[in-house]
């Protein structure tokens, strides 16, 4: 007889196994790719919208310098913008630009790409194959829940 798997244990192999999944694909090179910090400055432009450079600071916790810095590389490369803001044409606001959106497609692509040859590489049978394939709404669906 199969006992129902304990949901703590589940939960603290999927952090293992996901945590390390994540640290090593954030990695990826991609030729004039973006570092880690405007990657996130850039991934909460697109999910938010334009925002200021203090309230994107605040969102990603990391001092208003250092985002001025991050968001200045981000400009002078065509990825980020600044115009006025319409609600209060006395601040600024950050958006993103289409080069920008092609950078983060870009090194989301790249990510993909570094699992599928990961997963072609002979490493795993069909059957954990489709296993993976099955997992992959499941853990969609429990961040959505977290």
């Amino acid at each position: 007889m199969h006992d129902d798997p304990d949901p703590d244990e589940v939960a603290s192999l999927l952090l293992a196994g996901i945590g390390t999944l994540i640290r090593r694909v954030r990695h990826v090179p991609v030729d004039g790719g973006l570092t880690m910090p405007e990657r996130t400055a850039l991934s909460h432009l697109e999910r938010s919208g334009p925002t200021t450079s203090s309230e994107l600071a605040r969102q990603v916790q990391i001092t208003a310098q250092a985002m001025g810095a991050t968001l200045s590389a981000l400009r002078a490369r065509g990825l980020a913008e600044r115009h006025p803001d319409p609600n209060d044409g006395r601040r600024m606001v950050l958006s993103v630009t289409d080069a920008g959106l092609q950078a983060l497609k870009d090194k989301r692509s790249a990510r993909a790409e570094l699992i599928a040859r990961s997963l072609t590489s002979g490493a795993f049978t069909p059957a954990e194959l489709e296993q993976l394939a099955t997992a992959a709404p499941l853990l969609e669906r429990l961040a959505q829940h977290i």
